[in-house]
């Protein structure tokens, strides 16, 4: 699978769960890195069941197929609508984190059809990705997010489309809160903590100042009059 950052674990996972029913969408990190942007690795592979309120079944299932197939599954967690699986190969240590997650509501964009190992699976496209991260930026301090958001607009994903969808996956999606969670972004602590080198800090602080102009032109002057300076 030419520019991918998908290991070959995670590429057998994949291929091991395609043809699932129902089927599954890859989406997060895996489907960011594995089929739109090739920039950095990921640990964790996201796969949605979409219209669904329950994932019990259907983890069970996925657990079983892929210990057919020779795996090591350890269930970490579980719960009604999330199943975290730890995946690896009896020959080798390293562990493919597998989220297995339903969600009640469709995607906004649909899916694109990829292969993987030959066969057939969805991934998230990178409109819909956008949106994704978007959402996931007012709820968490995570610079792959960032980092993400600025790969996926470089891919062709639209902002103005994805901020005019937001709204219909968090309800209190704004552009002008947004534009205020991103103002409280703690760089100075990325920096002292040394997460990522220093070019690349700045990049995405320069990025984020970008979009934050970007948001505040957006935003209703309403709205405006309650954001934080």
């Amino acid at each position: 699978m030419p520019d991918s950052r998908l290991t070959e674990l995670q590429r057998r996972v994949l291929s091991a769960l395609a043809g699932m029913e129902p089927a599954w969408t890859l989406t997060g990190g895996g489907a960011v890195v594995g089929f739109h942007a090739p920039y950095r690795a990921t640990r964790d592979l996201d796969l949605f069941w979409r219209g669904r309120s329950t994932i019990e079944a259907i983890a069970r299932d996925a657990e079983e197929r892929l210990i057919a197939r020779g795996f090591r599954v350890q269930s970490v967690r579980r719960s009604e609508s999330f199943a975290r699986l730890s995946v690896q190969e009896a020959s080798s240590e390293e562990a493919c984190v597998l989220d297995l997650v339903a969600e009640s509501h469709a995607a906004i964009n649909p899916p694109l059809s990829r292969s993987v190992e030959g066969f057939g699976i969805r991934v998230d496209s990178a409109p819909e990705l956008a949106v994704n991260k978007l959402v996931a930026l007012l709820s968490r301090y995570e610079l792959r997010d960032l980092a993400d958001l600025r790969e996926l607009l470089a891919c062709g994903a639209d902002l103005q489309v994805a901020l005019g969808q937001a709204p219909a996956k968090d309800g209190g999606f704004s552009p002008a809160t947004l534009a205020w969670v991103l103002r409280s972004y703690p760089f100075e602590r990325y920096r002292k903590e040394e997460l990522l080198p220093p070019e690349a800090v700045e990049g995405l602080e320069a990025f984020r100042a970008q979009l934050i102009e970007t948001l505040v032109s957006m935003s209703d002057p309403g709205d405006r009059v309650h954001e934080r300076p």
